[in-house]
């Protein structure tokens, strides 16, 4: 197994579900792991529990809050200040079939949290990353992202809103950031990868009580938080895909991608949206 002494890893939403699977794995193999998450206290259980089972003490907790520009731009500030290296940035949080609800700067949920909010921290490191190559981008989209389009005028679902739509939706903005960040990352010894996780019983279902019901009933059907983690893990630490990018990966293969995701017309208009709406200049 690939060893990752030395290595410096940032994982979002790693207090519980796949991305706690993830830290785990990579704390496992000697990485330095931190673990981004808006709940300090589940984190710092979580952080301990790795610790303890791992014999890693390097897993450390920090706050960000991806529904917040203000929290991740001062976890990126702090985080500068702290680490000289980044090697692996894991974009794994993410809401859910959330209520229509909007963020601290009033972006959709589900586009806010899952999108926005990670592009703006992949972009706020993505400096540390490029002094640090070899280095690592792993965006956790789905399956989901097949039904999800990149609704321009609603974007933030104003005028209509369906919740699992929004997710499809913020799924594909996974996908397409990650084909446009890899073209633009060409030459830098930095990758970009997407994938699918499978469905994992995870604290995302908790919004819906129907789901957490379907969720029980098919449940033998899915895969664990562990197995959920694999392909995270895969694009993560896999020597064979050292100069693989712009891919989308599921059960630690390529996958198909939605033709929606496919489009490089949508991937670079998303792209100056996004930076449009969180006012940075990214060329």
């Amino acid at each position: 197994a690939a060893r990752l002494e030395g290595k410096v890893a940032v994982i979002t939403g790693a207090n519980t579900g796949i991305g706690k699977e993830t830290a785990r794995d990579l704390a496992r193999r000697g990485a330095r792991v931190i673990v981004a998450c808006r709940d300090i206290a589940k984190a710092e259980a979580a952080a301990s529990e790795i610790r303890a089972e791992t014999g890693n003490q390097q897993v450390t907790v920090r706050k960000l809050d991806l529904a917040d520009t203000k929290s991740i731009r001062e976890f990126a500030e702090k985080f500068l200040a702290e680490e000289k290296e980044l090697h692996i940035l894991i974009n794994n949080a993410g809401v859910m079939l959330c209520p229509y609800s909007k963020t601290a700067d009033g972006f959709e949920m589900h586009l806010g949290v899952n999108h926005l909010g990670h592009f703006l921290l992949t972009f706020l490191l993505l400096e540390r990353l490029k002094q640090s190559a070899p280095a690592r981008i792993v965006n956790v989209s789905s399956l989901a992202h097949h039904a999800g389009r990149i609704r321009f005028h609603d974007l933030h679902g104003e005028k209509s809103y369906n919740r699992g739509l929004a997710y499809c939706h913020s799924k594909l903005a996974n996908v397409l950031f990650t084909r446009e960040l890899a073209r633009r990352l060409q030459g830098t010894k930095v990758t970009a990868n997407a994938l699918h996780p499978g469905s994992v019983h995870s604290e995302l279902v908790r919004h819906s009580f129907v789901m957490m019901w379907l969720w029980k009933i098919f449940s033998f059907f899915l895969k664990t938080p562990w197995e959920g983690a694999q392909t995270s893990v895969y694009c993560a630490v896999a020597e064979e895909l050292e100069s693989v990018t712009g891919q989308y990966f599921s059960d630690c293969q390529p996958a198909y991608v939605s033709p929606w995701g496919r489009d490089d017309e949508t991937a670079k208009k998303l792209w100056s949206v996004s930076c449009e709406l969180l006012g940075i200049q990214w060329d």
